[in-house]
């Protein structure tokens, strides 16, 4: 079922379990100017409003859409039966036959010696090559962990930071998450997009922080219908593309899906070819 809606105070900087997948595309021609179209979506672990537990859907949902680059939130790796044990990150860019990278802040010991580590965290599925990848570990006062993946694509001879992340669940958590990532992303002068379930709403100081403190803009500001949770009547939206100062965006749209708890986004970017810096720097 699916239609369109129109519409960070610890410094300690960790890297945690990056996989990267070796099947996909590679072969785009190189310095060119282009679009891309970039989705966020919180996937509870692959089980829908139905409590069905399907990542081929998703995959399905994906490959629709034509999102050529997707940040994922509430992504198992081997993490317990409720996910069937799956890499899920893995299975879902098999299916779509893109690169992967995945993000563990919860890295937790297997529940039958010699079994996998169970793993909980955020992923980016890319139809672009990942150049670079780490995770940061956000202050999280003894809760959850919480973190911010970064990532630089090779998007036709384009180097671009895509960062993907899932903030904590009270406004303490969050204030400090956002300064952390406030001072990781502005560590780099490139351009770059920020996805994730910030679980706040626009308002919220928190949001307003980041905004502020990265030089960003929120892509669906001033536009209607963008609320993303719950699905079967949305009356928040508290999962958010940003954008640096400059990119050119277009067709915001939050979109339809019974296949998880929240709503998906997506939007698409206009890229300039520019010359790749050292480090993005």
């Amino acid at each position: 079922m699916k239609k369109i809606i129109r519409v960070m105070v610890c410094s300690l900087l960790l890297m945690v379990s990056a996989v990267h997948s070796v099947g996909a595309q590679s072969n785009f021609p190189k310095g060119e100017s282009t679009s891309i179209k970039v989705m966020s979506y919180n996937i509870h672990h692959g089980v829908g409003i139905d409590n069905v537990l399907d990542l081929e859907r998703i995959a399905g949902l994906i490959r629709e859409e034509g999102a050529d680059i997707v940040a994922l939130q509430e992504v198992d790796r081997h993490y317990g039966a409720r996910s069937n044990f799956e890499d899920q990150a893995k299975r879902l860019a098999n299916l779509l036959d893109y690169h992967y990278v995945y993000a563990a802040n919860l890295n937790l010991d297997p529940q039958e010696e010699g079994a996998e580590r169970r793993q909980y965290g955020t992923a980016i599925v890319s139809k672009y090559p990942i150049i670079q990848s780490e995770n940061f570990f956000l202050p999280s006062f003894g809760k959850e962990q919480r973190g911010l993946l970064e990532t630089t694509i090779n998007v036709k001879g384009n180097h671009i930071r895509m960062y993907n992340t899932h903030l904590g669940l009270d406004v303490p958590q969050r204030l400090a998450q956002v300064e952390e990532i406030n001072r990781i992303v502005t560590a780099k002068k490139t351009p770059a997009i920020l996805m994730g379930d910030l679980n706040a709403e626009p308002e919220a100081e928190e949001i307003q922080l980041l905004l502020s403190g990265v030089n960003f803009f929120d892509v669906f500001e001033n536009i209607d219908n963008a609320n993303t949770f719950p699905v079967e009547s949305p009356s928040k939206r508290i999962d958010y593309i940003f954008a640096s100062e400059g990119l050119k965006v277009s067709n915001q749209e939050v979109i339809y899906s019974t296949y998880s708890d929240h709503l998906p986004v997506v939007a698409e970017f206009e890229l300039e070819r520019t010359a790749p810096s050292q480090n993005g720097k």
